[in-house]
């Protein structure tokens, strides 16, 4: 039963899939972090870059695709695979150390699976949101700023 009415298998899972579509459509509707592009454009061969997501990796692959974005990154990793699961697996295939990495994210998740790898963190928090992060996280407010916080400008 969904909101008082008597659904079959087949007409959950029909408005299940409507739903994701909407969502997606969504996504890819939606502006792009400030300075992303510039930052992706920059930095696209210069070091392996990847996307790390708790978003179903089928409809992250989607969005990438219809973004136009997904020439820039090494790889699209997505769930169900854990993101500490990525990360360890990604710095073994490199044979790079955390300390040779650093992890961009937007939420606790993205946090703490940073910890959890012993990857550097830096949290991105819009200006407009209250910061999750532990006070000693360096933040930036958009991606424009990555690259000095990167480089230690």
């Amino acid at each position: 039963m969904f909101l008082g009415v008597e659904l079959n298998d087949d007409e959950v899972a029909e408005l299940a899939g409507r739903y994701a579509g909407l969502v997606e459509d969504t996504v890819v509707a939606c502006d792009e972090v400030t300075g992303a592009s510039a930052f992706l454009s920059e930095n696209a061969g210069r070091q392996p870059m990847y996307v790390v997501s708790g978003t179903p990796e089928d409809e992250l692959r989607r969005i990438i695709e219809r973004r136009a974005i997904g020439h820039f990154f090494d790889a699209v990793y997505g769930s169900p695979k854990r993101k500490e699961a990525i990360v360890d697996d990604v710095l073994a295939r490199h044979g790079a150390a955390p300390s040779q990495a650093v992890f961009v994210g937007d939420t606790m998740t993205d946090y703490l699976a940073a910890r959890a790898t012993e990857v550097p963190f830096v949290g991105r928090v819009d200006p407009r949101h209250e910061n999750p992060f532990p006070v000693e996280i360096v933040t930036i407010p958009d991606i424009s700023k990555l690259a000095e916080v990167i480089d230690g400008d």
